[in-house]
């Protein structure tokens, strides 16, 4: 839902070529499959299709392609350190550190309640959006 949604924001501001975004998983249960139907439905009210995206692999070169690694909850940022070997540059972060109400975004898998981690990923990613486009102006 993130990476998708992020997109939108970007190309809604006219952005796409200045900014790209990819997610990635950092355990392999979903590897291959497409977004879990409940996520798209809640994308799909929103007008945001997640057509052909399938889940991938996180992997240590990740480290070196992009300057913003971004974590949905803590397992996340320990399982990237324990990936990348550690964060000497910096870069990993969890989705509402970008906020003013750091901490976990809502967990759907487990709660089943995908309009609270809309909430989360809608104000996170537009939390970074507004930092990067202020730091890029």
């Amino acid at each position: 839902m993130c990476e998708l949604y992020m997109k939108d924001i970007i190309s809604r501001a006219g952005l796409s070529d200045r900014f790209y975004v990819e997610s990635a998983a950092t355990s392999s249960e979903e590897l291959g499959n497409p977004v879990y139907p409940p996520a798209q439905r809640k994308l799909n009210e929103h007008g945001i299709s997640a057509r052909g995206k399938t889940a991938r692999q996180i992997t240590k070169s990740d480290y070196d392609r992009f300057d913003y690694i971004i974590g949905m909850e803590e397992s996340n940022r320990r399982s990237m350190l324990r990936i990348f070997g550690g964060d000497p540059d910096d870069k990993i972060s969890l989705l509402l550190d970008w906020t003013d109400r750091p901490g976990a975004v809502a967990d759907p898998w487990y709660t089943g309640d995908f309009e609270a981690t809309w909430r989360d990923v809608s104000e996170g990613c537009g939390a970074i959006m507004r930092r990067l486009v202020d730091e890029r102006s």
